[in-house]
């Protein structure tokens, strides 16, 4: 787990997610996400987004999110894609990647709409899709 934290600071929090798949038995890609977010908060990531939290909460909430953007969209309207990219579990490095860049990004297009606040963090938006509830 300490390697994991030098990686972070090192290289990337996609690199040190890299770094812990397998590495605790029993454990999987949610609790490592956790582990990264925290250690983020005291360790800064040498390069990209900082860590955040993706679990199976989070997975289904951009899942459906996802989903209904294809729908509208006709760009994925049976929701395949979606279900695809955002399962449940087994997210690859590449996949926390794509979570965390998005996340950057969507913060960034909330805070530029006036009705979020400019200084907020990635985390918040996290927090807001993790507690909300959609059906």
């Amino acid at each position: 787990m300490a390697r994991a934290v030098t990686t972070l600071s090192e290289r990337s929090a996609e690199a040190a997610y890299a770094g812990l798949q397998g590495l605790v038995p029993g454990f999987g890609p949610s609790f490592y996400t956790k582990f990264l977010y925290f250690a983020g908060k005291t360790v800064p990531s040498a390069a990209g987004p900082q860590p955040l939290v993706l679990d199976r909460v989070l997975a289904r909430r951009l899942r459906s999110l996802a989903q209904a953007v294809g729908r509208e969209t006709g760009h994925d309207p049976d929701g395949s894609i979606a279900n695809w990219v955002w399962r449940d579990r087994n997210w690859s490095p590449h996949r926390y990647a794509v979570y965390l860049s998005f996340m950057q990004a969507a913060a960034g297009q909330a805070a530029a709409t006036g009705t979020w606040p400019s200084d907020a963090s990635p985390d918040l938006l996290e927090y807001a899709l993790f507690s909300a509830s959609w059906t």
